[in-house]
């Protein structure tokens, strides 16, 4: 197959203000399309601004400027940001852009040729912000079930879109793996999203409502649903000169299937996105496209949150952290490595600035920085500076660090080990960082059992040759480190010489300045005077006490003896998952065994005594809550991997405990 990649980022929404979830996932394609290049292969790289919709005209009217002003004076925030943070687009979109409004008229008119778009009278619960329409049965407490916000009932003449004729078709594909979702657990969300009747999806707005969006070409009384017109970004980046529809020509999809770069990338696309915009990517854009006559996507590539003290980020709390700020205190090499080393794609992670020291001290300024300082400096002390040529046979440990690096290189995996080639090509890009990491490590391991800057007195050949292979792996290393830390990289190559990726005996070494400097971490603590009221004590206890900042835990010099300390309870991971299956153990009364999707790479199995008080058909599809990190216990001679948090009722029988509302699967429960 061709090694060949379109990778692309969601459209930002212009009306926000960059943020480390913006920044992860773009620093994440970046990336992709850097290793795929280091593998040999093409890339076609796409990012955007997503600049419709009724919050761009709210904003635009309480301005006292037009939609178009408005979005002019803000887009350049996201697209100046991706230089800085070393992201090289191929192509930066805005959905104003004439191109990309012909696009979507031609898909627009084109279904409506199909009968794949017809006007309905609807009546529902409508969201502002999320710009979406929701029934009775989803709304929470009247609110949005998505964003918590109130909603407004609306009624009013729209055109839908017959998304409900693809189910079938959607379904397939996915389990197919026609369209590849990643991680699989999220394959298995949207199966069983696909459990219920799809919907049709309405995708117009009343200009008497919203006037801010591209006309439907067929009833210029409506504009298009911001969504419908966002994913077709990806489609105008590949056919950026198609003409606009008229009346008499105006399909989409012949121009598209007889266009060259449309032919060319479009087989090898993946999408990257975050989890709460799955559903639109996964099953509006495909069903989009299926209408269309188009291939549904390759791949989505599909991210979790960055959390701050395990709270998803948002303006609302006011805990988003601004990657600007990021950058310029600890810059872009640090940024792109702590994002890529510390998320695991698919799963959520914790941020703090701790742990952005924290992977710089260690494995930047110490594993690697350091590693070179030193060889360069041994190099200096013992031979003239210039790279040492190897002329005698490796120690054993010098073998092995070879040998590794070797594997690493390797373009396809073998039975028992996986390069860099393999786990960046499946965006395990934390698993790439930490296998090639392993390399610097051993690295360092060579230098202190063969000590050459000791050998060098007595063996000088042996020295030599522990130096040359020692530069050898570094360049090794900052070679399959250079899509995650391309500046970084390029000095470490210059410095040896080696900016062609080959060392050259004889060469002349430069010396400089670490090349990642150390940074300290000192979390806030202040004394401060506070009356604590203890859940179940008989009066207040006041005292003078230290309150850490950093995790809020305040403590007195006397506390009750039978309270639980905040560190100890939070060892206890207690999270929130929805049951994929369940069914009865056999020989037993009381036991389920069920899956539980806990937002990781596979479900897990855990066994819980509530087969008495529930069918298993009720918990399917509902989300419970779980302790997460116990350790495995055989029952029945089942593994089980957790266990279900329950009440037991009036009459002593266990039922299982949920939340309130939906949330995001795996999310601590505090």
């Amino acid at each position: 197959m061709t090694n060949r990649l379109y990778v692309t980022t969601p459209i930002y929404y212009v009306n926000d203000k960059p943020h480390i979830g913006h920044a992860y996932c773009t620093i994440l394609a970046d990336a992709l399309a850097r290793y795929t290049r280091l593998n040999g292969g093409e890339t076609y790289f796409l990012t955007g601004t997503d600049e419709h919709g009724q919050k761009v005209q709210q904003a635009a009217d309480k301005r006292g400027v037009t939609p178009q002003q408005h979005v002019d004076e803000l887009f350049s925030a996201f697209k100046d940001l991706w230089p800085t943070l070393e992201c090289e687009p191929d192509r930066f979109i805005r959905t104003t852009e004439p191109a990309h409004v012909n696009v979507v008229q031609r898909a627009l008119w084109q279904l409506y040729d199909q009968g794949l778009i017809e006007d309905r009278t609807f009546e529902g619960w409508y969201c502002v912000p999320d710009e979406r329409f929701w029934t009775e049965k989803e709304i929470v407490e009247g609110k949005c079930p998505d964003c918590g916000r109130p909603v407004t009932r609306l009624q009013e003449r729209n055109w839908f879109f017959l998304m409900s004729r693809f189910q079938e078709r959607l379904i397939a594909a996915v389990q197919t793996g026609e369209m590849a979702i990643v991680p699989a657990n999220r394959a298995n969300e949207v199966l069983g999203f696909l459990r219920e009747p799809l919907q049709d999806l309405c995708i117009s707005r009343p200009k008497a409502r919203l006037s801010w969006g591209i006309e439907l070409p067929f009833d210029r009384d409506f504009v298009a649903y911001v969504w419908f017109d966002a994913l077709l970004n990806y489609v105008t980046a590949l056919a950026p000169d198609l003409p606009a529809p008229t009346a008499d020509e105006h399909e989409l999809t012949p121009h598209l299937l007889g266009h060259p770069p449309f032919q060319k990338w479009w087989p090898h696309v993946t999408h990257c996105l975050g989890k709460d915009i799955l559903t639109t990517h996964a099953v509006y854009w495909p069903t989009m496209l299926m209408a269309l006559g188009l291939p549904v996507p390759r791949r989505l590539v599909t991210t979790g949150w960055w959390l701050m003290d395990d709270a998803k980020m948002s303006k609302s709390i006011g805990n988003v952290v601004n990657p600007l700020e990021l950058r310029d205190k600890y810059g872009a090499d640090v940024m792109r490595y702590f994002f890529l080393r510390e998320m695991a794609v698919g799963q959520d992670a914790n941020f703090s600035e701790e742990a952005v020291v924290r992977r710089n001290n260690a494995d930047l300024a110490n594993d690697l920085g350091n590693l070179l300082q030193r060889v360069i400096g041994m190099c200096t002390r013992s031979f003239d500076g210039k790279i040492p040529e190897a002329t005698g046979a490796p120690s054993h440990v010098l073998a092995d660090a070879l040998k590794y690096a070797e594997q690493l290189q390797l373009a396809s995996a073998t039975d028992d080990f996986e390069p860099v080639a393999v786990t960046s090509g499946q965006a395990r890009l934390n698993r790439t960082l930490a296998d090639t990491m392993a390399l610097t490590q051993k690295l360092n391991g060579v230098l202190t059992a063969d000590a050459p800057f000791k050998r060098v007195l007595t063996d000088r050949e042996a020295a030599a040759t522990t130096i040359f292979h020692v530069l050898q792996g570094i360049v090794v290393a900052a070679r399959l480190l250079a899509p995650v830390i391309p500046a970084a990289s390029a000095e470490m190559l210059r410095r040896m010489r080696a900016e062609d990726g080959i060392l050259h005996p004889g060469a002349q070494l430069l010396e400089g300045a670490p090349l990642f400097p150390k940074h300290e971490w000192k979390p806030a603590m202040t004394t401060i005077d506070e009356t604590l009221t203890q859940p179940g004590a008989s009066q207040a206890t006041s005292g003078r006490g230290l309150q850490d900042f950093r995790t809020g835990e305040f403590r007195t010099e006397k506390e009750p003896s039978d309270l639980v300390d905040i560190d100890t309870f939070s060892r206890s991971q207690l999270r929130v998952g929805i049951v994929l299956t369940a069914e009865p153990v056999p020989k037993s009364k009381k036991l389920l065994r069920l899956t539980i999707d806990l937002s990781e790479e596979q479900p897990r199995q855990i066994l819980s005594g509530i087969a008495e008080t529930v069918a298993p058909a009720d918990l399917i599809g509902k989300q419970v809550l779980v302790i997460a990190n116990l350790p495995p216990r055989l029952m029945m001679g089942m593994e089980s991997r957790g266990m279900l948090l329950v009440a037991e009722d009036a009459e002593g029988k266990r039922v299982p405990l949920h939340p309130a509302r939906l949330v995001p699967n795996g999310v601590l429960v505090k």
